[in-house]
């Protein structure tokens, strides 16, 4: 009976043994997914087109003198030197942020809040002001005289693309980054027009999406059968909707990069005998707002094809002409 005893009681501790052990492991099991669970969150806490914006930011300034880490002095010059490149403060200021970003992410102390960074960034705001360089809108009597000038040329696989984004893109009022995201799953085609599904953008940072619609139009320059058109021409069934066309008329596989949407504006602009210097990818989304409110159209449904969450955003975005045009009260 003893002996049963001693043989229970041995058990007994051997289970507890194991059992403590089984409970170490799975603490640090725990504590692991935990940490990869708060580092996965916190990646995601950013809306994708703001970490591209601070990476781009980061890369500019490792090209153009900048090291990590970096010391105020250096970090000093490199603003002094972009702002005599013609920068704007806000530029300045977002890329502030980012090397802050980089430098808090790497461990290193970063310069950002440094006294000599703070007094020449003072220096700057009351030098070049705080205003921001507004692009020239591509209104539409402008857009469509451009489009005239692409199909006079020949309509090539380049031109079918152009023409479909200038058009898609003025229609939509979309950002650049939501315009080149688009993709073929996102498009729901219906005799009244176009839906387009955008899953995530610049001020949707929870990604629940948005949904914009394109109606319609008579004649040869609605957008929805400009679209159907560059997507047959170009044989896209699946993936990114516009995408580069090389000189061969060769289509990539990738989507384009927002910069290349301010690429295809100037140069468009420039083949309809305008100064594409005043002109960028922006230029589509202003000038939609402004053509728009120019036509009466009431601000909460300027804001529903735009996503603008107030009227205060959406005012930067309507240029002078609409106002300029308003009669005297008098």
């Amino acid at each position: 009976m003893s002996n049963k005893r001693s043989t229970i009681s041995a058990e007994g501790k051997s289970h507890t043994k194991k059992m403590k052990i089984l409970s170490q492991k799975n603490h640090k099991k725990n504590k692991l997914l935990n940490k990869n669970s708060v580092q996965e969150y916190m990646n995601a806490s950013q809306a994708s087109a703001t970490k591209h914006a601070y990476a781009s930011d980061l890369r500019h300034f490792l090209a153009h003198g900048g090291a990590m880490p970096c010391t105020p002095k250096r970090l000093a010059k490199y603003l002094a030197d972009s702002a005599n490149n013609g920068l704007s403060v806000a530029t300045l200021e977002r890329r502030i942020t980012a090397i802050h970003k980089a430098h808090v992410d790497q461990k290193h102390e970063s310069p950002a809040h440094s006294e000599i960074v703070r007094q020449v960034m003072q220096g700057i705001r009351r030098k070049l002001g705080t205003k921001q360089r507004q692009v020239k809108p591509l209104m539409k009597d402008d857009l469509l005289a451009t489009l005239e000038s692409i199909s006079r040329v020949h309509m090539s696989v380049r031109a079918a693309r152009d023409r479909a984004l200038l058009l898609i893109g003025f229609a939509s009022a979309m950002r650049r980054s939501e315009l080149v995201g688009v993709c073929v799953h996102h498009l729901t085609f219906s005799p009244a027009g176009l839906e387009i599904e955008l899953p995530v953008s610049k001020t949707d940072q929870e990604q629940h999406g948005r949904t914009v619609f394109i109606p319609r139009a008579n004649g040869s320059h609605c957008p929805v059968t400009a679209l159907m058109y560059w997507l047959k021409t170009a044989g896209i069934r699946t993936g990114h909707v516009f995408r580069s066309v090389n000189r061969y008329d060769g289509i990539a596989t990738q989507g384009l990069t927002p910069q290349s949407v301010a690429l295809i504006v100037k140069g468009a602009m420039a083949q309809a005998g305008a100064d594409a210097r005043i002109f960028s990818g922006h230029s589509l989304r202003a000038g939609y707002c402004t053509t728009a409110a120019e036509q009466g159209l009431p601000s909460w449904q300027i804001r529903m094809q735009t996503g603008h969450k107030s009227d205060v955003t959406l005012a930067r975005y309507i240029r002078k002409s609409d106002w300029q045009k308003a009669q005297s009260l008098l």
